[in-house]
Formats: structure tokens, sequence, C-alpha cells
């Protein structure tokens, strides 16, 4: 079998962050286990640039116009909605759904979504609290594997296992 390896590090590969300044302590915590992560898996500081936008509804533009300058290997993007009396958490929601994943499509470099959908503030605060839970760090890790997966796969897969 043959497969296409994406154990690599993010050496040499450009990150962009974009996080949402609404629910802003959550989000803080989110953006921290980003970085984190992309620190230990070998970013360099001036290879990670962050945008903060005022919102969730904000997050897709940001990500497509970060994503379409070329200047980047993958972007990650970072946001908490909470769940409300109204339908606006359903708006606000898909229009962060599909706006990231249309950013990736449209640009053709990964865009991964960070973006928190919770029914109340404790499951927020638990999914972006310290260590291996935190939704940044995971986020952040998607972004370097699918940044060194992407230009693999114009190349013949490896033999594998």
């Amino acid at each position: 079998m043959k497969s296409y390896s994406t154990h690599c590090d993010a050496s040499g590969r450009r990150f962009a962050v974009v996080v949402s300044r609404f629910n802003h302590l959550i989000c803080a915590r989110l953006l921290e286990g980003c970085l984190d992560e992309l620190r230990a898996r070998g970013a360099e500081a001036d290879d990670i640039h962050v945008a903060w936008v005022p919102g969730a509804f904000e997050i897709p533009l940001a990500a497509r116009t970060l994503a379409a300058s070329g200047r980047y290997d993958a972007v990650v993007t970072l946001g908490v909605v909470i769940r409300g009396g109204t339908p606006h958490f359903d708006y606000v929601c898909r229009a962060a759904t599909d706006g990231v994943l249309q950013a990736s499509r449209e640009t053709g470099v990964p865009v991964t979504f960070g973006v928190l959908t919770c029914d109340d503030v404790e499951q927020a605060l638990a999914r972006a609290g310290a260590g291996d839970g935190n939704k940044g760090r995971e986020v952040a890790s998607a972004a370097v594997e699918m940044a060194c997966l992407l230009p693999a796969l114009g190349k013949p897969p490896e033999v594998g296992s």
C-alpha cells in the first residue's frame, strides 16, 4: 500500500490565525492553545500572524483574504458562538461554517475550523481549557498536517505499511 505522509513539523511554514474578539476570554484561551501547538511543532514566532476580528461572522472573510494572499501554508480560525434564546446562533454558526469551508475551497489553502458552537459558557470553557482538550491546539495540529499533506498530494505517495 502507498500512502501520503502527514508526519511533519511546522518548521519553515507560515500560518495565519483569525480569532474573534467576541467571547474574548474563551477565544484568548483557544489562541493560547493554538500558538502553543504551532510552536511545539516547530513554527517560528515570526511565521505566525494573528488577525483579530469582531466576531465569528467576520472570520470567513478574513480567513479567505489571508489564504488568498499566498503568504501562508495554512490558516487557523478560532471563535466561539454560544446558543441564546433566538435563532441568531443558527445564522452565525452556519455563516461561519460555510464561509470557512468556502475560503479553503476557493483558495486551495487549508483553513481549519476552530469555531466552537456551544450550548453554554461552561461547554465553551471546557473546550478552551489547558492541555490536550483545547480545541485551538487541535485545529493548529490539523493545520500543520494539512500544510504538509497538500504539497505532497501532487507527488507520488510513499510506500507505506
